[in-house]
C-alpha cells in the first residue's frame, strides 16, 4: 500500500494578518484529500512560538482549536522542529524528502494519533514530506520562513524567497514591474525617517503628483491592512501616520476611477492564468474584515469583459507572476480604467487566502480545477520545484 505524504501546515505567525492566516489553514485543512495526506498542523503564535498539533483527521470547526491552548503547548517547539528538519539533538541533517512526494519508508514512523486540535506528544513527531506554508504577512509570507525552508532543503508549496520577498514589498513589487513595462498607476513612497525630516515635502509632492482622494499603505502587509484613503492634507496626514504603526516604508497611491479585476496564476516555469473576475467594493475598497473574516465582497465570476480585455488581462497576470520569479501559486489585482478601458498592474500576490470566499480558488473552480485538486497541484508543484533545484553546483571543484 502506497504510503501518504505527509504534509505540515504552517500558519498563525508574528504578522497583523495572524487571524487571516488562521482562517486560511482552516479551509485547507478542511478541504485536503485525508486519503493521500497525513496532515499535520505547525502554529506560530503571534510572539513566535512553534507549536505542533497532533495529525489531524478531519476538518476542524473553529479556528481556535488550531491555536492548542487547550492543555498548554510545553516542549511543542522540539516537536515542530523535527517535524520539519530532524531530530534536533541529533546533529545530524535532516533526510532529504523523496522527489515523488511520498513518505520515505525509512522516516520515523507516526505514534498514534491523538484528538485533533490538540498539541502533540512529546516524540509524536514524523518527519514531514512537503510544508505548506499559509502564513500571510510579514516573517511568513515576505520569504523569511521560505528561506528557512530552503536551507533545511525541504520542498514547500508557493513562492520562493525572491518571489515572496518582491511580492510583499510593494515599493520593490512596483520597480520590478516597471523593469518589464507593466503598466501601473502614479505612486510615491518614503520612510519614516524621511517623512519626519521632510514632511512639507512629500505633502506637496503627492498633492501636485496624485492629488486627492488617494489611497495609503504600508509598503509590506496585504490584505488592506492599514490602508486608507484620504480626501484632503489632513487625513492624508493621519492616514499616513496610521500606515507607519504596520511598517517602516509607506507607498501613496493615486485614486483610478476603475473596476478591480482579478486573474488567478498557478504553475511553475509554465503558469497558466484563471479566467477573471471582478471584486465590487462597497464601501470604496475592501477591507481586512470583508476579504477573510465574514465574506461580506461581492465577487463576479467571471467578470463581464469582452474577450480581448480577458486574454490581455490573462498575459499581463503571467507576466507579472514571471517579473517576481513566481512559483506555485500567485493572484494578480487590476485596476481597469472606466473612461480609457486601460488594464493596469496595481499588485501580485504569491499568498492569496484561501478560505471558502476567496477570490483564489472561486477562480480555477470556474476554470475548471476543483479547490481539492487545486490543493493536489500546489503540493505537485512544490515537490516539481524541489527538484528543478537541487543539487546546484556550489563552487569549483578542486
Amino acid at each position: 500500500m502506497k504510503k501518504k505524504t505527509r504534509i505540515g501546515i504552517i500558519y498563525g505567525g508574528k504578522s497583523g494578518e495572524h487571524d487571516a492566516s488562521l482562517s486560511t489553514a482552516k479551509a485547507v485543512i478542511g478541504e485536503i484529500d485525508f486519503d493521500k495526506y497525513e496532515v499535520y498542523p505547525i502554529y506560530i503564535s503571534k510572539t513566535g512560538e512553534w507549536r505542533m498539533g497532533a495529525q489531524v483527521l478531519a476538518p476542524i470547526d473553529d479556528n481556535k482549536r488550531l491555536t492548542f491552548e487547550q492543555g498548554g503547548a510545553a516542549g511543542v517547539n522540539a516537536e515542530a522542529w523535527a517535524a520539519l528538519f530532524g531530530s534536533p539533538a541529533s546533529g545530524e541533517p535532516p533526510p532529504a524528502p523523496p522527489l515523488s512526494g511520498t513518505a520515505d519508508s525509512s522516516a520515523s514512523e507516526p505514534k498514534p494519533v491523538v484528538v485533533s486540535g490538540a498539541p502533540a506528544a512529546a516524540g509524536a513527531a514524523p518527519k514531514m514530506d512537503v510544508a505548506f506554508p499559509l502564513l500571510h504577512g510579514t516573517l511568513g509570507e515576505d520569504g523569511a520562513v521560505q528561506g528557512l525552508l530552503e536551507m533545511l532543503d525541504v520542498p514547500y508549496v508557493g513562492a520562493g524567497v525572491l518571489a515572496s520577498a518582491v511580492g510583499m514589498d510593494k515599493v520593490a513589487m512596483k520597480k520590478m514591474f516597471a523593469s518589464v513595462g507593466l503598466p501601473q498607476c502614479v505612486y510615491r513612497y518614503f520612510t519614516r525617517k524621511q517623512w519626519e525630516r521632510d514632511r512639507s515635502f512629500y505633502l506637496m509632492e503627492i498633492e501636485m503628483s496624485l492629488g486627492y482622494p488617494c489611497f495609503v499603505k504600508p509598503a509590506n502587509l496585504g490584505a488592506c491592512v492599514g490602508m486608507s484613503k484620504a480626501r484632503n492634507r489632513e487625513e492624508l496626514i493621519e492616514a499616513v501616520r496610521e500606515a507607519f504603526l504596520y511598517d517602516r516604508k509607506v507607498i501613496v497611491e493615486e485614486f483610478v476611477d476603475a473596476r478591480e479585476i482579478e486573474v488567478s496564476v498557478l504553475g511553475n516555469e509554465a503558469p497558466r492564468a484563471s479566467v477573471p473576475g471582478e471584486v465590487v467594493a462597497t464601501a470604496g475598497a475592501l477591507d481586512y474584515k470583508a476579504k477573510y473574516v465574514d465574506g461580506k465582497s461581492v465577487m463576479t465570476i467571471p467578470a463581464d469583459l469582452p474577450l480581448e480585455t480577458v486574454q490581455e488581462a490573462q498575459e499581463l497576470a503571467v507576466r507579472a507572476f514571471q517579473a517576481i520569479d513566481g512559483s506555485g501559486l500567485s493572484h494578480v489585482d487590476f485596476f481597469l480604467r472606466r473612461d480609457d478601458g486601460k488594464l493596469l498592474v496595481n499588485e501580485i500576490n504569491t499568498l492569496p487566502g484561501l478560505t471558502p470566499f476567496s477570490m483564489y480558488p472561486k477562480l480555477w473552480k470556474e476554470s475548471g480545477l476543483a479547490y481539492r485538486e487545486l490543493l493536489d497541484e500546489l503540493i505537485r508543484l512544490a515537490v516539481e520545484r524541489r527538484e528543478e533545484r537541487r543539487n546546484p553546483k556550489y563552487g569549483t571543484d578542486e
